[in-house]
């Protein structure tokens, strides 16, 4: 049998992989969760998407998980009459509010209220910073720049403004619209982009009202200041490196990925890596070793899950990158160096009998030489709890709530299974039940040995108070 990778994939669906061929090939060579861009697409598109992927994975006795990403509130310039423009340094370039067609010395700044901030020195990143200027002169409805660097500007690109809280409101009307046909799919997450304070956060978990989990995409500054108080009012997070990136100086960004991962991890909530991993196979066959090693370090970092942007959505190797990251993250999993890594960096315990119980029944499984863990959960608390001490083997999450399944996906060592079945209250049934389940998933075989947690009375959220340590038999 094949041990399976711990560190899950997170694959955006896009032209070249929304058929249902190519979405059955990425689930079976190791896909764990789907990233619907709503920046991109109709909604027609997606919920057809949706249902694919629904379809497929029940199909293949799977839990696959569905993240709709919203756009956020992105800054964007406007259009040029012949689609592109040539620039050079030193030159002047006003951006206005004026929707005129761009040429080569002004395009519109569709964005009047980000005016304020757009004071004399501050700098202005555009096209993920290929493009650089300095602000020379601010009035009430342009800025005058002086360009610092970079040769091309084309129609629609992003504008970034270092070190600044951008006055937008977290979700746009666009935004709430896309939210409430997403939730009306049935996605298990909902990714809230360029997030500046915990109050947008709160913004979104109140529309979302508990239909889906909330993924929080780190990508401004702003939020990494309030790093903390965002974690808490998230269900997980995405270090989303590309906007990051640009925003902050290049040197800091290994660092703060490190940083939020070990702090995100400490939570107990999951953490995914992404932007431009693997971003050379768009259009080779073949990633840099830079971008080979860009991901095992994201695994070394003890993240829960990695993620391909445009290499599935738009790429010419979809399923080759996703076979790619799937052997770096096993390779990686199975260095020595990384259990030591992940013993080194094991949170302490977070102080409640829950906690306390699956703390010790991962020491119980590295003592005993269990082959896996097993957790009964209605809420999904406690296999979240279990992936939070990275475990050398897999985890068995046995839960009746459908929903909690499909989460879990994404989520380190998680193998979850919907279990609706009433099961004894003596404990012996929950260890036959488990047994039966992990052997017909191939996770172990007759002789293996697990440790399992659970709570008496059995099936209620929060009551995990019992470890036992099981075998399965004939």
């Amino acid at each position: 049998m094949t041990e399976p990778r711990r560190t899950k994939i997170v694959a955006t669906l896009g032209p070249a992989s929304d058929n249902p061929e190519t979405i059955q090939s990425l689930i079976e060579t190791g896909v764990n969760v789907f990233r619907l861009n709503f920046s991109h697409g109709d909604h027609d598109t997606h919920r057809r998407n949706a249902k694919l992927i629904r379809d497929i994975a029940q199909k293949l006795s799977l839990h696959v998980g569905i993240l709709a990403d919203m756009q956020g509130p992105k800054l964007r310039i406007g259009s040029f009459a012949d689609g592109s423009i040539a620039l050079k340094a030193g030159q002047t370039f006003r951006f206005d509010l004026s929707d005129a067609p761009g040429d080569e010395t002004r395009v519109q700044l569709p964005h009047p209220e980000v005016l304020g901030v757009l004071t004399a020195g501050r700098q202005i990143f555009l096209d993920d910073g290929k493009v650089r200027a300095r602000i020379t002169k601010a009035g009430d409805d342009y800025v005058e720049t002086e360009i610092e660097a970079g040769t091309k500007l084309s129609n629609k690109k992003g504008l970034n403004v270092p070190d600044a809280v951008i006055p937008l409101a977290a979700l746009t009307d666009k935004d709430k619209a896309d939210l409430k046909v997403a939730l009306d799919m049935g996605v298990d997450w909902i990714a809230q982009s360029f997030v500046q304070t915990p109050a947008d956060v709160r913004e979104a978990r109140n529309l979302i009202d508990g239909r889906a989990a909330l993924m929080v995409k780190l990508e401004k500054p702003s939020a990494i200041d309030h790093l903390v108080e965002i974690v808490e009012l998230a269900d997980g997070v995405m270090i989303a490196r590309g906007d990051l990136g640009v925003e902050i100086a290049p040197e800091r960004v290994p660092s703060v990925q490190k940083h939020i991962v070990r702090h995100v991890r400490e939570t107990g909530k999951p953490v995914v890596v992404a932007t431009q991993m693997l971003e050379s196979m768009i259009d080779a066959p073949r990633p840099t070793r830079a971008e080979a090693s860009d991901v095992a370090t994201a695994v070394y970092d003890g993240a829960d899950a990695v993620m391909l942007s445009a290499e599935t959505a738009a790429g010419d190797y979809p399923v080759r990158a996703v076979q790619i990251m799937d052997r770096i993250c096993r390779y990686s999993e199975n260095d020595d160096l990384y259990e030591q890594m992940m013993e080194l960096s094991e949170p302490e315990t977070l102080g409640s009998p829950s906690d306390a119980i699956t703390a010790a029944a991962h020491l119980v499984a590295e003592d005993v030489d269990a082959d896996f863990i097993v957790t009964y959960t209605r809420s999904g608390s406690t296999a979240l709890r279990m992936a939070r001490q990275r475990p050398r083997v897999p985890i068995l999450c046995l839960t009746p709530d459908l929903t909690v399944a499909h989460r879990m996906s994404v989520s380190y060592g998680v193998q979850a299974v919907y279990a609706p079945e009433t099961i004894e209250e003596d404990f012996t049934g929950p260890a036959r039940h488990a047994a039966k389940i992990a052997k017909s998933l191939g996770i172990a075989e007759e002789g293996a040995r697990f440790v399992m947690t659970a709570g008496v009375p059995f099936g209620v959220s929060g009551s995990t108070n019992l470890l036992r340590i099981a075998k399965i038999e004939t």
